[in-house]
Order: C-alpha cells, then structure tokens, then sequence
C-alpha cells in the first residue's frame, strides 16, 4: 500500500475517497531505557535504544493505519500526518498517532 504525505499521487489518478483513517499506538519506556538515556545526556550521544522505541511505535500505528485502509478497500493512503505526544503522570508513555485519507488511485 501506498502511504504519502501528499494530497495527489504524481501519475495516478484518485478513483474514489474513502475517509480518514488513523492507527494509534502508546509505548511505555522502562527504567532500563531511562537510565541509560540518562548517562547519554551527561556523556552526549544519541540513544538508540529511545530512537528503537520511536521507530517501533511509529510503525505500528503506520501498520494500523493502512490495515484500517485496505480494510475499506483502499490501496494507498494520502495527507499522512504523524504526531509524537508523551502521556502518563510522569510523561513516561509515548502515544504515536497516524492519520491520513483512505484512497483508491488508478
């Protein structure tokens, strides 16, 4: 399935809207992650094992999002938006959100 952050697909032809869809996922960071993310902010770096958590719940809730689609019988997915929040008490959940309109493209 095609996913793009475009309103068009350059060379296809929009055959029918299917309306907005959206997959959503929330990932909990566990202490391990915190303390090691913690020694890289006072060391400098990048920390791999966050980006690995964002990675992951970024592609989940991209994996809801077109299993929602072809549901409907879309075959791609225009106008995708990704937001990034922290949720919980302490902020330590991290809710990724996709969204985008379900299509059918010639």
């Amino acid at each position: 399935m095609l996913l793009t952050t475009t309103s068009t697909i350059e060379g296809g032809k929009i055959t029918r809207y299917y309306g907005i869809v959206s997959g959503e996922t929330i990932i909990g960071a566990n202490v391990f992650r915190d303390f090691f993310a913690s020694i890289r902010d006072i060391v400098g770096g990048r920390s791999g094992s966050y980006e690995e958590v964002l990675r992951e719940a970024k592609e989940t809730a991209l994996r809801e999002m077109q299993d929602q689609a072809a549901a409907l019988g879309a075959n791609a997915v225009i106008g995708v938006d990704l937001d990034y929040e922290t949720v919980g008490g302490s902020s330590s959940m991290l809710m990724v959100t996709a969204a985008g309109t379900a299509v059918r493209v010639e």
